[in-house]
């Protein structure tokens, strides 16, 4: 069992940025597949970004330039920098780790608005 904890939402006007921070309780955080996901009211979660064990990165096309996944291995968390937000990034942000198995973290708001 992988428990994730995401932190570092919060409110930020558009074109502002905010940085989200994922810590793992596990031994072997490197060799797991990181990833966020946001569900925004009344729509379905959805795949912002993720990161192989190797830092290979894949992003959304909604996010791509403007967002960037990064992991540090030592730390046991993953991070996504958001930079240029849109109102339409407003969505609950859900940090992801699979291997054999998925688990998934609490979740944390992201609003952006003016």
């Amino acid at each position: 069992q992988v428990q994730l904890v995401e932190s570092g939402g919060g409110l930020v006007q558009p074109g502002g940025s905010l940085r989200l921070s994922c810590a793992a309780s596990t031994n072997i955080f490197s060799i797991y597949t990181m990833g966020w996901y946001r569900q925004a009211p009344g729509k379905q979660r959805e795949k912002v970004a993720s990161i192989t064990s190797r830092s290979t990165t894949n992003y959304a096309d909604s996010v791509k330039d403007r967002f960037t996944i990064s992991r540090d291995n030592a730390k046991n968390t993953v991070y996504l920098q958001m930079n240029s937000l849109k109102p339409e990034d407003t969505a609950v942000y859900y940090c992801n780790a699979i291997f054999s198995s998925s688990f998934w973290g609490q979740g944390t708001q992201v609003t952006v608005s003016s």
